[in-house]
């Protein structure tokens, strides 16, 4: 099989850089082991960024059986201090929860919708970099022939392993554990985090889903040196802790068991590109150090490798490289060194009460940090002051002229 570009890995990543590459004309085809939907560990939280990306890859709402939009964020600090964040209304969608079983299957469609070819259930084998194009070894396919590739195939690449650009021993910034629990108290319709004494710089969260369920689950920071064997030891702690059982309510139940995943947030030193390869997502370790929140910045990095493709010259691979690598880092890399900052303030029980007191101290406050944390502008806008105009954290969210599509 001979195309333009192949893709490895049909999550938001892979999916949004084939929308935009099918689009721009390219013959491109989506390769990914697992088939359609799947499951996939994430806390399904989706903020405005994120949302704003996916309207303009055209994903409509209505194709998301479990779309829940959230209107408030509920944080509690260290101390039992509990503030309410609230989100605009009827001014469009800022924050969304969306298990990935269905959000990732609806954007593929998007995806097989625009063009591109995607061949879920056929995992990767083999690869390698000829120079003049890069070939793929693709169980139950064969060889697949492409001028680029991307890919967007998670944490520990199977692209990047087989080109040879793989990190010995990297386990990511982040480690999280999550459980979806149903019969809910009305309490968990809000989006909850928790800061607890014992997981900072980490959190807890409680996102709510459709039908009366919720995403329960909890983050800590690797940088921590707090051993993840232990993770499994606090979970059941932490679920019978009283803040967390009165916004759950008696009557929650879990679903299933938990199930535990690693983040990558450190694409300030991640390799972004190699030869005819473009990193995406995961794959370039994409997520916030602060949230680990990774699923914006998953559909930013696939665009940003599928326009760098579509404008390049195949004969000049170094040029598209060149063009990924520069938007992604001016993109992301202030954002990711604001977040470091903010996590050295919260690593400290003192920190963290100290920013919560200041982001609750009036209505401006409440209001503009909520969007302020759900990515309505730049992280890291503080240090690249060229980011500021007008209609700083005062623009709609997603989805405004038909928020039910």
């Amino acid at each position: 099989m001979r195309v333009d570009v192949v893709v490895v890995g049909g999550g938001p990543s892979g999916a949004a850089a084939a929308i935009e590459l099918a689009r721009a004309g390219r013959d491109v085809v989506v390769v990914d082991r697992a088939s359609f939907p799947r499951d996939k560990c994430c806390g399904d939280g989706l903020t405005v960024d994120a949302l704003r990306h996916l309207e303009a890859l055209g994903l409509r709402p209505s194709s998301v059986p479990t779309w829940h939009v959230a209107d408030d964020v509920m944080v509690r600090g260290p101390s039992g201090r509990t503030v309410r964040f609230p989100l605009p209304r009827g001014r469009g969608q800022f924050a969304v929860v969306a298990p990935r079983v269905d959000l990732d299957a609806a954007l593929v469609d998007v995806a097989r919708a625009a063009g591109a070819k995607v061949h879920d259930g056929h995992a990767l084998t083999a690869a390698v970099d000829r120079g003049e194009h890069v070939e793929l070894e693709v169980d139950g396919i064969g060889t697949v022939t492409a001028r680029f590739a991307v890919g967007a195939d998670g944490m520990w690449s199977p692209l990047r392993k087989a080109l040879g650009h793989s990190r010995s021993g990297y386990l990511g910034e982040w480690h999280a554990f999550r459980q979806y629990f149903t019969g809910v108290s009305p309490r968990a319709t809000a989006m909850w985090v928790w800061f607890e004494p014992d997981v900072l710089p980490g959190y807890a969260w409680s996102f709510p889903v459709s039908g009366g369920r919720a995403n329960v689950g909890f983050g800590i920071r690797r940088a921590r040196g707090v051993p993840t064997r232990h993770m499994n030891e606090l979970w059941p702690e932490l679920l019978r802790r009283p803040q967390v059982r009165a916004v759950l309510g008696d009557a929650a139940r879990p679903e299933g068991p938990h199930k535990a995943w690693p983040i990558p947030a450190g694409i300030d030193d991640a390799v972004l590109a190699a030869g005819r390869t473009l990193f995406v997502g995961d794959a370039a370790a994409a997520g916030d150090p602060m949230t680990g929140e990774g699923i914006a910045q998953a559909l930013l990095t696939g665009r940003l490798a599928a326009r760098a493709i579509a404008v390049s010259d195949p004969e000049r691979p170094e040029r598209a490289r060149s063009r990924y690598e520069r938007a992604a880092r001016d993109a992301l890399v202030a954002d990711h060194r604001m977040s470091v900052l903010l996590v050295r303030a919260l690593r400290h029980r003192r920190g963290a009460d100290a920013a919560l007191r200041v982001a609750g101290l009036n209505d401006w406050t409440r209001r503009n940090f909520a969007r302020w944390l759900l990515e309505d502008e730049s992280r890291g806008v503080a240090l690249t002051p060229g980011r500021w105009h007008r209609a700083f954290l005062k623009r709609d969210g997603a989805y405004v002229s038909a928020p039910g599509a």
